[in-house]
């Protein structure tokens, strides 16, 4: 094989999508022109209904956030996009799906190096709150626990708060032989029986 074709298979697989391996949905980033978010996101809905790839392309969101603004001495309570100029998309990645949402009227990229498009962690899912997934629960305050993963591993204490919007809760931990709260997240959490 020359040098030549050897650097255009190597081109073409690095330029290739990300394919659909194991059909596993993740998110992606969608950048918009300005103020077209929620046009795009009804754009994209209505081509998934139309196609049928309610399986590829699992949900679009325009996140938003309640702020509080004042007028004329009077409050009221306002919903802003959280990211203005992104659509956020829990899509299973192919050519299909790529397709179709890079060619939605407004939709300027997808977020990622070329167009190459580069999925959120999963940090950054649960830091940026789009991502509700259900997790059953079972602890109650004041219930024992022993930390099974982290650095605080193997210890035991006692539940002293549950915050459920972050998934956390507040352990009593005896760290140098003192109560010391800790927070922790649910996973890393077993109950002692």
């Amino acid at each position: 094989m020359s040098e030549e074709n050897i650097k255009a298979e190597e081109l073409e697989e690095n330029s290739a999508l990300p394919d659909d391996a194991g059909q596993t949905a993740r998110w992606y980033v969608v950048h918009t022109y300005s103020g077209y978010e929620n046009k795009v996101k009804a754009n994209i809905e209505k081509i998934v209904e139309n196609r049928g790839m309610q399986d590829l392309i699992l949900e679009v969101s325009v996140p938003l956030k309640d702020e509080i603004e004042e007028k004329n001495g009077q409050r009221k309570t306002v919903q802003r996009k959280t990211y203005p100029g992104y659509v956020l998309l829990k899509m299973v990645m192919n050519d299909d799906t790529w397709y179709v949402v890079r060619n939605t009227r407004g939709v300027t990229s997808f977020v990622g190096p070329g167009s190459k498009p580069v999925p959120l962690s999963d940090d950054e899912v649960r830091a940026m709150g789009i991502d509700t997934v259900s997790f059953n629960f079972d602890f109650e305050i004041g219930d024992g626990v022993r930390v099974a993963s982290g650095p605080f591993a193997d210890s035991t204490g006692i539940i002293k708060e549950i915050n459920e919007a972050k998934r956390t809760v507040v352990v009593n931990l005896s760290i140098f032989g003192r109560e010391t709260p800790v927070e922790l997240d649910y996973t890393q959490l077993e109950k002692i029986i």
